[in-house]
Order: C-alpha cells, then structure tokens, then sequence
C-alpha cells in the first residue's frame, strides 16, 4: 500500500501513526492484497452462491393480513392527543 493512501486513512480516522506503524499497516494491507489475488484465479462459474452452512428451509411465517387495531381504538388509551397522534412531551431542548 502506498505512503500516501495510508496518511489519507491516517486522516479520516483521525489518526497519528508513527512510521513504524506506517510500514506495519502497509505490510498487511499488501499481503491481504496478494491473498485477494490469489483467490481471483480461482475458477467460480459453476459455484452456487452460499447463504448459510446450516441445513434448513424456510423458517418464515406465511405472510398473511391480521386483523389490526385502528387509530381510534389505539387513541383511546392515549394521555393526550393532538390532530389524530399521540401528543408527549418534548424530550430535546
């Protein structure tokens, strides 16, 4: 990784690296770089994206319409309420 890609994170993350750091970071960030070119090469065409280890199916409920409550009945129980919505105290300044 370049010098001047690391003081661009340095500084987005607010950051003080020392030099040492510096060349720690790049070292890494190379390796990881050649590790993702490795893995380039290999040949994923025929592979099936993978969304779990686990062996299970749906484990979704049907989605089906409940009977729901409407506005009036939830007002009711309301303390105070202003243009058809629950009215509560400001909790910002």
């Amino acid at each position: 990784m370049r010098d001047a890609e690391i003081r661009e994170y340095e500084d987005q993350a607010k950051l003080a690296l020392s030099e040492t750091e510096k060349a720690y970071i790049s070292e890494l960030a190379d390796m990881l770089t050649e590790s993702f070119g490795e893995l380039e090469k290999i040949d994923t065409e025929t592979v099936l994206p993978l969304v779990t280890v686990l062996d299970v199916n749906n484990v979704f409920r049907k989605d089906r319409a409940n009977k729901t409550v409407s506005r009036e009945e939830l007002l009711i129980s309301a303390p105070e309420v202003y243009d058809g919505y629950f009215s509560v105290p400001k909790t910002l300044i």
